[in-house]
């Protein structure tokens, strides 16, 4: 974890405060003075600041709901924040792990542990998440099974992984994919000569939706481990 970060988990300290600290030559690491922030400090190393010993908190792992017309960012923009009004402590220091559309509802999960969102997200950790995707027209047999064979998207050099498709009516498809490219989703239907009318995330992993929209949980310690820890 870089410094000015670390000071920020173990203080009340903003970033621009905490780079502002390191800079004044206040923190020491192992007994040595240290003026750069983006110093890499670990678990095991000993840092002090005016000879304080500091301790990072607790990483954090939250479930969101995520409603319509929010964005997947830590501040409003053209549209709120999908944080806006939930009682989280420390908003800032929070990312979002695989971004949703602002029109797309559904799971989302959010964390201050870097490591541990780069091995969800990653392609190489094949990480499953489950979409309820509405269409415009009825999903057909070549539709399902070109989808699920993986197939080429527009501006894509490789096809995509192969998809799960459950169909639960003509125009109503629960898909599950691994990867996350760029409107992925919509343009893998666009590509089949489909239109997504309505696109809602239910599952991340082992992790399900069960929260209401708008609102938001911890993960619990055997969901949080379901993850991959290093890749």
């Amino acid at each position: 974890m870089r410094l000015d970060k670390f000071l920020c988990k173990s203080t009340d300290l903003t970033r621009p405060e905490a780079t502002q600290r390191i800079h004044d030559g206040e923190i020491t690491v192992n007994g040595i003075e240290i003026r750069c922030e983006s110093t890499q400090v670990h678990e095991n190393n000993s840092v002090l600041w005016r000879g304080q010993h500091l301790k990072a908190r607790c990483f954090r792992y939250i479930a969101i709901h995520k409603p319509p017309n929010t964005i997947c960012s830590n501040i409003d923009e053209a549209y709120p924040s999908v944080f806006t009004g939930l009682s989280i402590d420390r908003i800032s220091e929070l990312h979002i792990v695989g971004r949703l559309d602002v029109d797309t509802t559904g799971l989302v999960l959010a964390t201050d542990n870097g490591r541990w969102s780069f091995n969800i997200i990653t392609p190489a950790s094949q990480c499953q998440k489950t979409y309820r995707v509405g269409l415009s027209r009825p999903i057909t047999p070549d539709a399902i099974q070109r989808l699920s064979h993986g197939l080429l998207l527009q501006g894509e050099s490789q096809p995509t992984q192969p998809a799960t498709i459950n169909v639960l009516s003509p125009h109503e498809v629960l898909l599950s994919i691994t990867e996350g490219k760029y409107h992925q989703v919509k343009r893998m239907f666009a590509a089949v000569g489909n239109r997504v009318v309505s696109l809602h995330r239910e599952q991340i992993g082992a992790v399900s939706l069960d929260i209401v929209q708008g609102e938001w949980r911890y993960l619990t310690a055997d969901e949080v481990a379901s993850f991959p820890q290093s890749l």
